[in-house]
């Protein structure tokens, strides 16, 4: 199959990032022909404002590079992650322009939020996800604390809102959780249109030993990540294991000052291969997300090596975790109850050695590249019949 995959990578690389570039090389493994087309965030920083505003409505710059591109490789279907703000509608313009069906993951909830978290000041936020207008987020200033971003954003959702864009331009979406898909579609995303294919891992790293008796934590240091209540955790219960954490983020000066107590590890950034192997020999992985996760990449990171998580009762992650069998629930929050669902994970030896076989299944079963192959083909062809009228 003849596939363009486009993505606009952030600022601060991400699991959207890392998805990406894995399910390109997925597909170019298997014998897919792929044309990359890729933007970086970086490039914000040398542009006007006037220039970023006019791009992030209709960027004509990529229309005409992604149009020549679909025709001179007589491109199937385009694949777009993230298209904020550079790539910008106009992409799937293009690629219909040539003949292409269009498929957009739907990594978070951009279409529906101007944070794309459905979070703010700490908590669950659902006041725009139903309006075609978001200006409660305007007033609130949720993008970027900016009241001029914010406008901009809430402005580019109502204006393509009004087009039909999300309807018309698009074919096939995928959420990465049926909870992503249920939330998409009450904020009012064509249903019909939504498949649900979970992330993957590219390869399979292998079962850890689970042996350093550790916990460890992955991921952005930021509030909605959860990172307070991981720290009150540990702060609050001193026969807590030994703590390491893997990430940067804005929380990282509180990361710093909460490892002077010697008990908590501040590890930075990690390339992947240690990063697994660190994850591997941990007894549990923490998932303390307060925010509503689409998926939970890290998760699937942790059961690939056979170690369990021990995660927030919110989300995807309420979804992708079953508890008792591939890591335990905690209430979002709470974090004595996370210190309590981890001891009693290593109070019984028996137990916690048959929940990391749990977990090796759970990836083997459900997100292998093989797995992950199946399910966009899939999806790739329900988008080419109903481009071409054949129904989806």
């Amino acid at each position: 199959m003849r596939i363009l995959i486009s993505h606009d990578y952030y600022q601060q690389s991400g699991g959207e990032d890392r998805s990406f570039e894995g399910e390109a090389a997925l597909l170019q493994e298997r014998g897919h022909e792929i044309v990359r087309f890729t933007m970086h965030n970086d490039d914000i920083n040398r542009m006007s404002r006037c220039r970023l505003v006019r791009s992030t409505f209709w960027n004509s710059e990529v229309y005409n590079r992604l149009a020549a591109l679909v025709r001179s490789h007589r491109i199937e279907v385009a694949h777009f992650h993230n298209t904020f703000p550079l790539i910008s509608p106009s992409a799937y313009a293009a690629a219909r322009s040539g003949g292409a069906a269009v498929v957009q993951t739907l990594h978070n909830f951009r279409l529906l939020c101007l944070n794309a978290l459905l979070y703010r000041n700490g908590n669950i936020c659902e006041q725009c996800l139903t309006r075609a207008v978001k200006l409660p987020g305007v007033l609130r200033r949720c993008y970027r604390q900016s009241l001029p971003g914010s406008g901009v954003v809430a402005m580019l959702l109502a204006v393509h809102q009004s087009l039909g864009t999300w309807n018309r331009a698009i074919d096939s979406y995928v959420a990465p959780s049926t909870f992503a898909r249920r939330m998409l579609i009450r904020g009012g995303m064509p249903q019909e249109k939504i498949d649900v294919v979970p992330n993957s891992l590219p390869f399979d790293p292998g079962a850890g030993s689970g042996a350093g008796g550790y916990a460890v934590f992955v991921g952005r240091l930021s509030q909605e990540k959860g990172l307070g209540t991981l720290l009150a955790a540990w702060r609050g219960h001193s026969r807590l294991p030994p703590l390491k954490i893997i990430g940067d983020g804005p929380l990282a000066p509180v990361v710093r000052n909460a490892c002077t107590a010697g008990r908590i590890e501040w590890l930075g950034r990690r390339a992947a291969d240690e990063v697994y192997r660190i994850m591997g020999n941990a007894a549990a992985v923490i998932f303390p997300s307060e925010c509503y996760e689409t998926f939970g990449r890290v998760a699937v990171e942790a059961f690939a090596v056979g170690t369990p998580v021990i995660a927030s009762d919110r989300g995807a992650m309420a979804e992708l975790i079953a508890h008792g069998r591939t890591g335990r629930l905690f209430r979002t929050g709470d974090p004595d109850h996370l210190a309590a669902q981890f001891q009693d994970l290593l109070t019984d030896g028996r137990a916690l050695a048959q929940m990391r076989a749990e977990c090796r299944q759970e990836f083997l079963r459900h997100y292998t590249a093989d797995r992950n192959h199946e399910k966009l083909i899939a999806v790739y062809r329900r988008a080419i019949a109903a481009r071409t009228g054949g129904g989806a």
